[in-house]
């Protein structure tokens, strides 16, 4: 068996399977890097070549953009099994934001002509693939949406049932890590006194509690969903 016959063999499973990160990591010939982040640590920076694509295995990275006038805007916040920087994979020559890990963190670093190779090859990986960016083409809709015709408090319930990870099919996450209300004022468009004011009804409404982190109650949909 050639040495591509062995990579191809050691990613595959059965369809709908999760990718299995160790498996790529052990396959031979692979151009990949793990990095291990400390929590506030940059990925990559706004303007930095695009050069590869990044699978987060553990912890939290977060998207950020700053405008030419300095303002900066969080646009996500990621988790395990989410891939970021894919970018480069559509011709972008350079990153089009920030990524900074929010809590200590593992990162796949897959560079972007091995992408592109396993991608042709192995369809487990492929599918999952196309179907994150599928989803995430879904979200960006969904967040415009919810922009444009959502209240601030409708806003900020949704993210932080998103950032729970409420709806995916991997287990919700109970609490969360810590995430500033500065962040969560950037992600919803508001601003920080209006996420406190909110934060402090959903606690007192039972939506939230801090427990030794940050719990949501699937209560929360109920602000989502009235109208």
């Amino acid at each position: 068996m050639n040495a591509n016959n062995k990579k191809v063999k050691s990613l595959s499973g059965r369809k709908g399977q999760q990718f299995d990160a160790q498996a790529f990591l052990d396959s031979a010939g692979i151009a990949r890097t793990v990095k291990q982040l400390t929590k506030t640590e940059i990925v990559y920076s706004q303007g930095d070549a695009a050069q590869s694509v990044m699978y987060i295995q553990d912890g939290r990275v977060q998207l950020s953009i700053i405008s030419a006038g300095g303002k900066e805007a969080v646009v996500a916040i990621l988790g395990p099994g989410d891939f970021f920087g894919e970018g480069c994979l559509a011709g972008q020559p350079v990153r089009m934001g920030t990524a900074t890990a929010i809590a200590p963190s593992v990162v796949l670093v897959i560079e972007k002509a091995e992408m592109f190779e396993v991608l042709h090859e192995q369809h487990d990986l492929s599918d999952l693939f196309i179907t994150f960016m599928l989803a995430r083409n879904i979200r960006i809709e969904e967040d415009l949406i919810d922009q444009l015709f959502n209240s601030s408090e409708k806003r900020l319930a949704r993210t932080l049932l998103l950032l729970a990870r409420y709806g995916s099919e991997d287990k919700p996450h109970g609490v969360l890590p810590k995430v500033s209300q500065e962040t969560l004022a950037e992600m919803i468009g508001s601003t920080r006194s209006r996420v406190n004011f909110f934060m402090n009804k959903f606690r007192k409404l039972g939506f939230i509690k801090y427990n030794g982190g940050l719990q949501i109650n699937t209560s929360l949909l109920s602000v989502v969903l009235h109208d």
